[in-house]
């Protein structure tokens, strides 16, 4: 363990503060912060807004773009990976749908 990560605790408790409450700084993310739970509250209520609007479903697909298809594999120069080309796969992807 890197001990300098811990500093700013000894920094508090050598100045007095004794309750974790009081330490830090809080941050407050964006309601569209991927993960967040307003985030993930927020596409709930979509989702159940979508089912109240049309009904329930009783099928449900997935569709994925594969980045081994001959159509990116050849349009990346060699050396390049097709995951740092997002433009050149989503293009490819909206054709293929």
């Amino acid at each position: 363990m890197r001990s300098e990560l811990y500093q700013g605790i000894v920094d508090s408790v050598m100045a007095g503060e004794s309750r974790g409450s009081e330490l830090g700084q809080q941050i407050i993310l964006l309601a569209s912060f991927i993960g967040d739970p307003r985030d993930m509250r927020r596409r709930y209520l979509d989702a159940m807004a979508l089912v109240q609007r049309f009904g329930k479903r009783n099928l449900f697909i997935t569709i994925t773009c594969n980045l081994e298809w001959n159509e990116i594999q050849e349009e990346i120069v060699p050396g390049q990976h097709s995951h740092f080309r997002p433009d050149l796969t989503t293009r490819v992807f909206q054709a293929k749908l």
